[in-house]
Order: C-alpha cells, then structure tokens, then sequence
C-alpha cells in the first residue's frame, strides 16, 4: 500500500505492507484522516518524543524504522480478522480509538513502526473498539471524532463548579475542542485568546463568548471583565514552554490551570508560586472509550460542530507540504488525508 512515511525525521512517500489483522481485529481503508498537531511535533521533535515515552515506561518507537502516523480517522472495514464477532458487516464506516486492544497490552497506532495509521491506504483496528459512524453523518465530520474527543475530556478532567469562569489559551485545534466542550457543558462565559485573527474566529463560530488578542490586551483582563470575581479554569492549549509559567504569574489567587497542549520540550516553572498562590495543575491525554463514543454522537446530532475546522484536502504525495501549510495559524485548522481519492 502507498503511505506517507515518518523515515530519517523527514515524511516521504513509500510503498509499505498492508497490516494483517491478528484475532478479533479488522482490517479496513483509510477515508479520511485529519493531520494532528502531535503529529507536527512527533516529526520535529522526535527524539525527545521517544524519550519522553521511554521514561513514561511506553513502548517507544523505533526511529530507525519507518513509522506512518495518523491518528484521527474514519475508514471503511474491508476484512475481518480470526475470531472476530463480525458485528459490522465488510464495507461499514467506523471511527476507533487509535489503539490495539491485544492480550499482550495495549498498542498504539500511528505512533508504532508494527502498526500504520491513517496516513496509509489501510490500517488493522480492534473490533472491539469500533464505533460504526452512524446514517447521514459525512465521512470528514466523523474523522474529527478523536481530536474532539480530546476537549471532551479535558473539560471532564477540570471537574468544573457551577461558578467557574473558563479561559482557554490557545485556539489550535486542541484549543477549539475545547471550547466546544465547554459550549456542550453549557459554561459561560468562555474567554478564549490566540494572536491569530483566524482561529479567534473560528473560536467564536464554536462558542466563545469573549475572544482576546494578546497582542493587544492581557487575556486576563477580558477574563476578569467577563468572570468578574469568579474562580478561574485555565486550558493551556498551546504546549510550548514558557506558558505555563506565565500562565502562573498571572492567574488569581486559586486559579486551577488545565495542560491540554502537548509540549515535547523541557520547561520550567517556579513551584513557589504555585504554593504561594495555592494553584492546581491537572495534566489530561486522550480520552476514555464512553467519551470518544459520546464525541461521535454529538457530532452526529450537530451538538459539537467540526465542518468549519476543515480548511483543506491532500492526498498521501501531499502530506509533507501540509505539515508545512499548517505552520500558519491564517491558513488552516485541520487539513484531511484522503489516502485513497475514489473512495
């Protein structure tokens, strides 16, 4: 099969094998798969990628080896694997978790030389992970489901309090999942802020109440002309260093700060103002399988939009100029992998 490879830290087109499927899993066609922006960084950061999952005690990839990223898909079944239940027939459309539920322990896929993700033709998933995309929702809003997800349970993990008053920083994607899930959880107001003109509208087309250039004005001052004196929830959706110490310096008194972005470089922060202040940091990754299921079905029935963040298409020969494409926050918010065009 043809796949955009991650080989020698850079992504080239290749020609890899098609995965088999092992006991109770299915191999099925890559639709549509959205480019992450831990995919960016796994390509640019690679190395530390890996020692972070090293230290973690994850099994680590291979840099070596080739690796086809990709974790945010929907795809068709096109066969199904030894001791399978076969519950969807060949040709139905799933979304899964991008992992392996194996007797031997969980695997991860787009992240693993032994297990391709969407950013190849064809994928093996764990039958018993599968979600079939339900009737009239379109191929491209149900690739969303996975980063969606993620803001899912992030606003889970902040374990909100009816006076809570959220500021999100960073509108990337991870920033306007969030945003949807603080709009479904019904908090207001939401005060998101990001120096791009782009995505703070696109911040508002999901739900912000206040948007905020900090260019032009401290976050924190919007924040407290909207919430006044009330506790403060801080979604850190950016993951570069710097910001969480800065996020430290100017948080009320209380403040519980939520880490959504994915940073893979060394930080710093000083824990005495934490202490002094009495702040709460609560770190979240991915999701449960109930919320990626909820994820669906919310986008299904309209309560979580995901239509505007499409903002383009490649085919496999395409993926390298999209990581580049979306280095500019002006340009796009999710660019789609369509492995297979006619399909």
């Amino acid at each position: 099969m043809r796949a955009a490879v991650m080989r020698d830290r850079k992504l080239v087109v290749a020609d890899v094998p098609v995965p088999q499927p092992g006991p109770g899993e299915v191999l099925v066609r890559t639709l549509a798969c959205g480019i992450c922006g831990s995919d960016l960084h796994a390509l640019k950061h690679a190395e530390k990628f890996v020692e972070t999952e090293r230290r973690a005690g994850l099994r680590v990839m291979d840099l070596g080896r080739d690796v086809v990223m990709g974790h945010e898909f929907c795809a068709e079944i096109v066969e199904h694997g030894p001791r399978t239940r076969r519950t969807l027939a060949t040709g139905a459309r799933v979304c899964s978790r991008p992992t392996l539920a194996r007797e031997s322990g969980p695997e991860s896929i787009g992240y693993s030389n032994d297990n391709p993700g969407g950013y190849g033709q064809y994928m093996r998933l764990s039958e018993a992970l599968l979600l079939e995309v339900p009737n009239g929702l379109g191929t491209e809003q149900a690739a969303l489901t996975e980063p969606m997800a993620v803001g899912v349970h992030a606003v889970q993990k902040a374990r909100l309090q009816p006076d809570d008053a959220p500021l999100v920083i960073g509108c990337g994607p991870v920033g306007l999942a969030v945003i949807a899930a603080l709009r479904l959880a019904t908090v207001e107001p939401i005060v998101a802020a990001d120096f791009s003109p782009h995505r703070r509208g696109l911040a508002t087309m999901l739900g912000a109440h206040v948007v905020v250039d900090p260019a032009a004005t401290s976050p924190w001052t919007r924040w407290r002309e909207a919430a006044g004196a009330r506790p403060a929830v801080v979604f850190e959706c950016v993951g570069v260093p710097g910001l969480l110490d800065q996020s430290m310096v100017a948080a009320p008194r209380g403040t519980r700060i939520v880490v959504v972005g994915v940073c893979m470089e060394a930080d710093t922060i000083h824990p005495l103002l934490g202490i002094v202040k009495e702040l709460s940091f609560q770190f979240v990754l991915g999701y449960t399988q109930d919320e990626f299921a909820a994820t669906l079905g919310h986008i299904a029935e309209g309560r979580i939009p995901t239509t505007p963040l499409i903002t383009g298409h490649v085919g496999i020969d395409g993926v390298a100029a999209a990581f580049a494409e979306l280095a500019s926050p002006e340009r796009h918010a999710k660019i789609l992998v369509r492995p297979t065009p006619d399909v």
